[in-house]
This record gives C-alpha cells, structure tokens and sequence, in this order.
C-alpha cells in the first residue's frame, strides 16, 4: 500500500491481486489484471529510442607490474556480503574465501590448488587459497566478494563507467605471488586441475 502511495504509476498492483502467479507493472485501469507483455508490437513511447554507445578501455589494465584481470562477483552458495549464509557451516565449507584462477596460470607462476597466494593491485592485497579450474581463462581470475577475511573489493578500482555512472570493479590489474606459509588445514572444495 505504501509503494502505491508513494510511487502513482503503481497504484494498480495491490497485493491481494498479487497471487502465486505473481502480477506484472503496468496494472491499471486499462490493464487491471497486469501486462504480461510490456512492449508485444511497439514502445509505449512510439519508437525506440536507442544510441550507440563507443568502445572503451577499462580504466585500468593489465602491465608488466600487474599482469592479470580481476574480476570480482558472487559464489552459487553463498548471498552478498553472506550475512545470512555464512552461518550455515555446510555452505560455508563448500564455498568459502578463494581465488578462481587458469591451470595455465597456475602452472607458470607454480601454484597448487588450496596453496596460499597473495593477490596485490595498486590499492592492496588480500591473501587466500588458489582455486585451479579450467573454467577460467589465461591472464584473468575471479574472486568472490561474500568474504571478510578476503575482501575482493579492497583491490579494485574506484573509476566509474561514464555512461551508467557505475563502478568498475569487474576490471583491476592484478598480480599474484606464492606465500610459503600453508593455510591452516581445512575442508576443501573438489579442484579440478587439468
């Protein structure tokens, strides 16, 4: 009732309506029982309205210093900043604190799977085990951003796309360095070295 209140162009969705089936916006007096198509035959505003928008960099790429792309995201098992999931030990035995990286990379730089690495860029570093997958591709790893003890966003960068106002942290120089200390022996998940 609130939403409505606040927000007109919602005034038609009330939640007994609502249903298993759920009720798509608009819903209104033309519409009373939702609009499962928004646009079947043409834009409600007439034409579309599209721009092209041109080719740009990332504002930080790989160098001889940072060699490898970072990219940052969720893990299946685990939700956000996993406030809520992290507190089921089952989850977080089977999706914990990791850095996703190619069996190629791996290779050169002679890290093993569950090894402890260092992962540096421009703005810190965090450390954490070395996930082997061939799932990722040669020059870019991927590190979840659910976890505290190795949190991803410390090392991406603080630009933003200038377009949709957003920051970039699925783009950050990397490099990544073999500790020699073991981490404390724990469950890991299978690896999948080549």
């Amino acid at each position: 009732a609130e939403i409505c209140r606040v927000t007109p162009q919602y005034a038609g969705i009330q939640w007994d309506k609502v249903g298993a089936q759920g009720l798509q916006w608009p819903c209104n007096d033309a519409a009373p029982e939702g609009t499962r198509l928004l646009h079947g035959k043409q834009f409600t505003r007439g034409k579309g309205e599209m721009a092209a928008t041109p080719f740009r960099y990332a504002a930080e790429l790989p160098d001889e210093t940072y060699p490898i792309v970072l990219t940052t995201g969720r893990l299946l098992e685990q939700f956000h900043t996993g406030t809520m999931t992290r507190k089921t030990k089952g989850l977080d035995k089977l999706a914990g604190p990791r850095v996703m990286m190619s069996v190629v990379d791996a290779q050169r730089l002679g890290i093993s799977n569950s090894e402890r690495v260092k992962v540096t860029s421009r703005r810190g570093h965090i450390e954490l085990p070395a996930f082997v997958t061939k799932r990722m591709q040669p020059g870019v790893v991927f590190i979840p951003f659910h976890f505290a003890e190795a949190p991803a966003n410390r090392l991406t960068i603080n630009a933003t796309d200038p377009h949709a106002k957003i920051p970039e942290f699925k783009v950050a120089a990397v490099r990544i360095d073999k500790l020699n200390n073991p981490l404390p022996s724990a469950p890991q998940p299978e690896m999948e070295i080549a």
